[in-house]
């Protein structure tokens, strides 16, 4: 059987106009081969509420929804996405929520949001309001199902979208804007922020600088070497990692890289014209260092593609498992239905002994059919190994679901979302009983239950 951090074992195997055609060199057009397809769980059963269609066997729980009053006095607040789920004890788990609010969104916010003020926020508009961007945590219980506790626990950010939890009993939450200060804001913003687990009320707000200032989107730590990896939601984002100077300790600071493929400078990962990563084709990796992370001018991506870094489309949400990671590229592929990259890192990854053994990548999954998959963005790892992606369309119409990808690559819908929004933030409690989940908005996090040994082949 394979365990939730042996994924890995499976056998699968409109163009950024500034890149330089070069990169295109003489591959030939992708032949898109048809996205595999299994069982799962079985066929989807309609939602007689109209939210969440399961399968059979499986039910949801609300646990929070928008507007539910929180034991710090303030409301839940709305765009709820990523999400980490960390252990407490036997019992409760914390569940630390983004909320991907501006300050525009401080117009319609609940009035107790509108007026909230505080000295532990990150930043305020008008040297007055905290900003609504940041995270709220539940304590859940997950032998009496019910929320312990729920408060705002990091306030004054922008955009906060996705993230990662650390070895440590942290989450890292994910400022996904490079907005400057001006404009009734004090602070630059385009960080990330260390939320610990365990912390009561409002964390104090340190950003992460030297883990660079750009559209971050997630983050997976490696506990093994303590490296963390990022992704950049852009179209013509890079791949990063932070080797920080003590492990555990990011806000010691550390440095930047971004991925190069090995003696292919500035490879377009995309396929967006060109089949320049083939499906399950292994790459060797290097990484080059980029110097002043905090990006004034944001032009970390393009500094690093200078130097040869590898292009990705939209990076998206990243989960480490047995010395492997996948991570989500949102609109790549020739048909820009999307794409799930595999990274494994070298087995002296971040030394000097690297160059001699070096890390790989690989294109694991790129959708043939928007009704198989379409637009993936955070995902998790279920008990049974395989991966979970929530689906993030932008249309009038969405269709989202929650879609399984099993180690051999195949598809299969684990769950359809009624609402017109998007579902996020998939994770699962320690014990691999409970999957979470949010959606975006009006904001709802449900507790997802069943016999997940049920996979159909």
């Amino acid at each position: 059987m394979v365990t939730r951090r042996q994924f890995t074992k499976g056998t699968v195997a409109l163009a950024f106009v500034g890149l330089n055609s070069s990169i295109l060199g003489c591959a030939q057009k992708p032949s898109i081969t048809p996205t595999p397809t299994t069982t799962g769980y079985g066929p989807l059963i309609k939602d007689p509420k109209g939210l969440l269609d399961l399968p059979d066997g499986f039910s949801y729980q609300i646990i929070s929804t928008l507007h539910d009053k929180m034991d710090d006095g303030l409301s839940v607040p709305d765009n709820a996405d990523g999400m980490g789920c960390i252990g407490i004890d036997e019992k409760r788990v914390a569940l630390i929520r983004n909320h991907e609010l501006s300050p525009k969104h401080l117009k319609n916010a609940a009035p107790d949001i509108a007026a909230h003020r505080t000295d532990n926020a990150y930043d305020r508009l008008n040297k007055d309001i905290a900003l609504p961007g940041g995270t709220t945590t539940m304590v859940y219980n997950l032998e009496t199902q019910r929320i312990e506790q729920q408060y705002y626990s990091l306030v004054g950010t922008i955009r906060n979208c996705a993230g990662g939890t650390t070895p440590w009993g942290t989450w890292l939450t994910c400022e996904e804007t490079v907005q400057l200060a001006g404009d009734g804001l004090e602070k630059d913003h385009g960080y990330i922020f260390e939320v610990p687990a365990n912390q009561q009320g409002l964390t104090q707000p340190v950003p992460l600088v030297d883990m660079g200032r750009f559209n971050h989107e997630a983050a997976a730590v490696d506990s093994r070497t303590g490296i963390v990896y990022l992704t950049e939601d852009r179209g013509d984002g890079l791949f990063y990692r932070f080797i920080p100077k003590q492990k555990g300790q990011l806000a010691l600071g550390g440095t930047l890289q971004a991925l190069v493929v090995k003696n292919t400078q500035q490879l377009d990962t995309r396929n967006w014209t060109q089949a320049n990563m083939p499906l399950s084709t292994w790459f060797e990796t290097e990484w080059i260092t980029l110097d002043n992370p905090q990006s004034p001018e944001d032009d970390l991506r393009l500094r690093g593609y200078d130097l040869g870094a590898a292009v990705f489309a939209r990076g998206e949400g990243i989960h480490f498992g047995d010395n492997e990671l996948y991570f989500c590229c949102t609109n790549g592929g020739e048909k820009q239905l999307g794409q799930i990259m595999r990274y494994q890192p070298s087995a002296y990854e971040g030394t000097a002994q690297e160059a001699k053994h070096p890390g790989q990548i690989q294109l694991f999954l790129e959708s043939s059919d928007k009704s198989l998959y379409d637009f993936g963005d955070n995902l998790t790892v279920t008990p049974q190994g395989h991966l979970l992606v929530c689906e993030d369309q932008y249309t009038l119409l969405p269709d989202n679901h929650l879609r399984g990808v099993s180690p051999k690559g195949e598809v299969y819908p684990f769950a359809k979302l009624r609402a017109k929004t998007e579902l996020a933030g998939a994770c699962f409690s320690p014990d691999g009983s409970t999957l979470f989940v949010n959606i975006y908005s009006p904001a709802k996090t449900l507790a997802i239950r069943g016999d997940w040994s049920s996979y159909q082949a």
